[in-house]
């Protein structure tokens, strides 16, 4: 699979097109300024206690939005963090390394937030899911940092494995080599791509996440709450950490500046492809160059085609997604409804799996699909969106058709959806939605034909109008531009211009024995 990845920059924020095959699949966008990111750790200040929620507010210096925390989403190592962050703050060296560090007993799952927790006391927390809405970033104790190859997660000593990697060998593998590099009190998650790598790439990977870790602990000798500690990468830099594979061709960037961060980014976890990389120096918009702004156009509507006649209407509501299934003008094949509802549902699950990548739809989502009787037949459709969506690597769980024919499914929601502006303001009522009368319209024409043979200075008058507008005027066995000339006494032509549009007119005057303009 031919892969690509566009990345556009300019001074509002990065724009980053994800390809397979010339396709557009994923679309991410960050905007300069971003508060909020997945992955970004603050020292936070705890703002209020919500004991019938048994949740709390946190301050984490934004004056607009605080974050929420669950009881529950303080984690089983809410004791060991709390005993490291007063440690590193008092200057305890031992803490870039948690070597030696006692780790405490895990947080029981049944507790009271009050009883932990009380306004004004420090906290260390990290941004699970960004604001979304009239909601602020939810928050999480259970500390993580990500790498191209693995996670580390602090206070534990455990390694699990991607359930992606397969092959027993190559997990037993996988688990040797980590359990010889990995540092004491910290667990490991061994990432997807990790598969093949060799001891030298995990150690790399390891020691660029400690190197961070340990930044974060020196900071914490200083930092005054509420603050940020540690910042996730640049939207372009996350995106190559999450999708860089051995089967990624080529990444272009329009803008010098994040070219080169971007080109260090991939010289620094895959050392050896930075030529990869490669700076658009073209007059032409880059999104324009490679399509991406002809596919976003298409596929961002409330209404998407399918090229075989099949389209998808997409509406979001505040608690779900709703996508229902049209066959449109879909040629029916020649062995009845049955086989054509199954071809017609199969073309939009797969354009459905690329849809909730492209637009990061996240939460429920629920589609209805075409009828279909028989049982083998759903079942096929089933299989056919859990092939498709094993391509999203979002967190996502796919439900069988009901017997009404709706599908569910669940996707991991961690950000706002996608969405881009493709409708532009009508030229004719101006974003109204509403236009001049027809009346006023022909009144108009009238009241210039009255300058006209008021300043005398027209023997003939031409009348360039939209073809609707030219043959409401001149047909019918009286038509108005009849009534007009016996009125008038004036010579009148009414010509039509295609280029017009529906409501504007133009009005030339000519003196005898000259030609009008």
């Amino acid at each position: 699979m031919n892969k690509e990845l566009i990345i556009s920059a300019n001074e509002t924020g990065v724009n980053i097109a994800l390809t397979e095959d010339k396709q557009l699949v994923e679309l991410h966008t960050e905007k300069f300024g971003n508060k909020f990111s997945v992955g970004d750790i603050f020292i936070g200040r705890v703002k209020k206690i919500m004991q019938g929620l048994n949740a709390a507010f946190v301050d984490l210096g934004d004056e607009e939005q605080d974050g929420f925390m669950h009881y529950l989403d303080l984690g089983p190592y809410y004791n060991s963090c709390s005993k490291f962050m007063r440690q590193a703050m008092n200057g305890n060296v031992g803490m870039r390394t948690l070597n030696p560090f006692k780790l405490e007993p895990n947080l029981a799952k049944d507790g009271n937030i009050g009883a932990l927790l009380s306004p004004g006391q420090f906290l260390l927390v990290q941004v699970s899911k960004e604001p979304i809405s009239t909601k602020g970033p939810k928050l999480t104790g259970n500390l993580s940092l990500a790498g191209h190859f693995i996670v580390i997660t602090p206070f534990e000593n455990g390694i699990s494995i991607s359930q992606k990697i397969k092959s027993k060998e190559e997990r037993s593998r996988l688990r040797r080599l980590v359990q010889s590099i990995k540092p004491e009190n910290f667990g490991v998650i061994v990432r997807t791509n990790a598969e093949g790598k060799t001891v030298a790439e995990l150690d790399a990977d390891m020691r660029d996440l400690m190197g961070k870790w340990s930044r974060m602990t020196d900071k914490l000798k200083h930092i005054a709450a509420p603050q940020k500690l540690v910042s996730e990468l640049s939207a372009a830099s996350s995106a190559l950490r999450e999708v860089l594979s051995d089967d990624f061709n080529t990444v272009y960037v329009d803008n010098e500046e994040v070219y080169e961060e971007v080109r260090s980014y991939v010289k620094s976890i895959a050392p050896g492809r930075e030529s990869i990389v490669r700076f658009y120096k073209l007059q032409t918009p880059i999104f324009d160059q490679f399509g991406i702004t002809r596919d976003i156009r298409r596929a961002f509507g409330k209404i998407v085609t399918i090229r075989s006649g099949v389209y998808l209407y997409v509406e979001h509501t505040e608690a779900m997604h709703v996508i229902d299934v049209n066959s449109g003008n879909h040629i029916k094949s020649g062995n009845g409804q049955e086989d054509t509802a199954l071809q017609v549902n199969i073309e939009s699950a797969v354009e459905i799996a690329r849809q909730l990548r492209l637009r990061d739809i996240g939460g429920i989502i629920i589609v209805d699909f075409v009828d279909m009787q028989k049982s083998e037949n759903r079942k096929k459709l089933y299989d056919v969106m859990c092939e498709e969506m094993k391509k999203d690597k979002t967190r996502h769980t796919v439900l069988p058709l009901s017997k009404f024919g709706l599908m569910q499914i669940t996707r991991q929601r961690l950000r706002p959806a996608v969405v881009m502006d493709v409708q532009e303001k009508c030229p004719l009522c101006d974003g109204t939605g509403k236009i001049k009368s027809s009346l006023v319209v022909v009144d108009e024409i009238e009241a210039d034909i009255k300058y006209h043979v008021g300043q005398k200075i027209s023997k003939r008058i031409t009348i360039s109008a939209h073809p609707y507008v030219q043959a409401y005027l001149t047909k019918g066995p009286v038509s108005q531009r009849l009534k007009w000339m016996m009125k008038y006494k004036r010579w009148i032509t009414v010509k039509a211009d295609s280029h017009m549009s529906l409501l504007d007119f133009s009005i030339n005057g000519t003196k005898d024995g000259e030609q009008a303009q």
